[in-house]
């Protein structure tokens, strides 16, 4: 262990060493591209109208395309599976996003939800960046916190519980939004040393904090 690293954990000092920088900057770099990407994909889906592919594959597609990251993470394929699994989300989120486009005043929900997201992300990341706090000890209670929405969340959609759906995506919020406090901190303090793991955790914490502001803000929308 060097000076540096010796110094950072006695004083929870914010001085990030070359390795973490080197990380953080690879993780943003990967993340605008397979945003851009995702984007890409989305907007296709959307304007073809190509129709959702539905729970079933989605799930089966995630995590199918998710091992293939994981099983990769430290070649240069990875980076490849990285923009199979982003891509396929994006195309999930196109007709997703075109049925809130569809909606009276659909365009402000949707920049409303994206604006949000953005401004989320950077503050929390920032916020990151620079606290002394070591936020390891919230790894524990998200993971257990996102497994329960996530179990909750197919109850909403396969006994079409509308209040427990909502309630989902309200807590899918504060969720991600840790996820994003937690992954980016662990960056930070050299705790996730692989750039391709880090993106897909922020990439997945982002596309679950727009779609669960998106049905929150669509929500509202039809009840004024």
């Amino acid at each position: 262990m060097d000076t540096r690293t010796t110094l950072r954990a006695r004083n929870a000092s914010v001085v990030i060493d070359a390795g973490a920088h080197r990380v953080l900057r690879n993780t943003y770099m990967l993340l605008a591209a397979t945003l851009g990407f995702s984007a890409l994909t989305a907007g296709v889906a959307a304007a073809f109208g190509l129709p959702h592919p539905g729970v079933l594959i989605t799930m089966v597609g995630y995590f199918g395309l998710l091992y293939m990251v994981t099983k990769n993470r430290d070649r240069a394929a990875g980076v490849a599976w990285v923009f199979a699994l982003t891509g396929f989300m994006g195309y999930t989120l196109g007709p997703i996003v075109s049925r809130y486009l569809h909606m009276p005043g659909g365009t402000q929900i949707v920049m409303t939800a994206l604006g949000g997201t953005a401004a989320i992300f950077l503050g929390l990341s920032a916020y990151a960046l620079v606290t002394k706090r070591d936020l390891s000890f919230m790894g524990g209670f998200l993971t257990v916190g996102i497994l329960v929405a996530f179990l909750a969340g197919l109850g909403a959609i396969f006994f079409q519980i509308p209040a427990l759906s909502l309630t989902v995506s309200a807590v899918f919020v504060l969720l991600m939004s840790g996820m994003i406090l937690f992954e980016t901190n662990n960056i930070v303090r050299g705790g996730e040393t692989n750039y391709i793991m880090a993106t897909v955790s922020l990439y997945v914490s982002l596309f679950n904090l727009f779609t669960s502001l998106l049905h929150l803000l669509g929500f509202a929308s039809s009840n004024d």
